[in-house]
């Protein structure tokens, strides 16, 4: 006899409260932001802000998996199956056969693509995943702040109809890069993916704005959100209740607070 339990299995759904709209999820628990608040400090250097990033995005990957990936009942006999005939599950699971295409939007983004598309090898069959490359750089003026993105080069392996897309990227400041990258991805023949999900380790409210604007039905994943430049009266307000008054960048587009050059400190390579 089936295990009721196992047949509809909960899915999280908590976020911090914002203002943002249902396609923004804030992820601020303790074991995430105690990592990140690490990885933050400029005590941290190569190698132990690699082991941080991949630490934030297992634990990430987790949640959003256990959000957006279709799921399946499967019957999977266990050991115990040898010696017991009952030694069987059945119950819900991640569909192994789904289309999903990880996007690693270089620099910063080449260690946490190949953490989420390592690790989702676990639960997705291999000929399902295909990981994409996009080489990219902030364009910037006189004054350093960003005005564009410049793209050098990319290897994306064929339409994303129907896929699952998956961009981690870890600093959501400007939103430049992000919104690139998702304009070339709508242009690619063959239709558009099933679902976009972004994952960051801190978003800005400028980021989500420009999202919501030019992309609102991406799914964004961020365990913190950094405002950390507006007003007293505005820190005081749930996030996004004062939205247009919320500041999270300086002026040469840096998050505040922010985590400093993470792309340079991941590559050790400070240009």
């Amino acid at each position: 006899m089936d295990d009721v339990q196992y047949a509809h299995l909960p899915r999280p759904s908590w976020s911090v409260e914002h203002r943002y709209g249902p396609r923004v999820h804030l992820l601020s628990a303790p074991y995430p932001m105690s990592l990140l608040a690490r990885l933050c400090s400029p005590d941290v250097h190569q190698p132990e802000i690699n082991r941080l990033i991949v630490r934030l995005y297992e634990w990430m990957l987790g949640e959003v998996c256990s959000r957006v990936l279709p799921t399946t009942v499967a019957t999977v006999p266990t050991r115990m199956g040898a010696s017991e005939p009952r030694g069987v599950y059945r119950g819900q699971v991640v569909a192994r056969r789904q289309p999903v295409v990880v996007v690693d939007i270089a620099r910063a983004g080449m260690l946490p693509a190949l953490t989420v598309y390592d690790r989702l090898h676990d639960i997705i069959e291999a000929d399902c995943l295909r990981q994409d490359h996009v080489l990219a750089s902030r364009r910037t003026d006189a004054e350093g702040r960003v005005v564009g993105l410049d793209v050098a080069d990319s290897k994306i392996g064929g339409p994303v109809s129907g896929a699952m897309v998956m961009l981690p990227d870890p600093m959501a400041a400007t939103g430049t890069s992000i919104d690139t990258v998702l304009q070339t991805y709508a242009a690619l023949e063959g239709g558009p993916p099933a679902r976009v999900v972004c994952m960051h380790l801190i978003a800005t409210p400028e980021y989500l704005m420009r999202m919501a604007a030019r992309h609102p039905d991406t799914d964004i994943f961020a365990i913190r959100l950094d405002r950390g430049l507006s007003a007293g009266d505005v820190l005081r307000t749930v996030p996004g209740e004062r939205w247009p008054e919320e500041v999270g960048l300086n002026g040469v587009h840096y998050i505040v607070p922010g985590a400093g050059g993470v792309g340079e400190l991941l590559n050790n390579a400070w240009v």
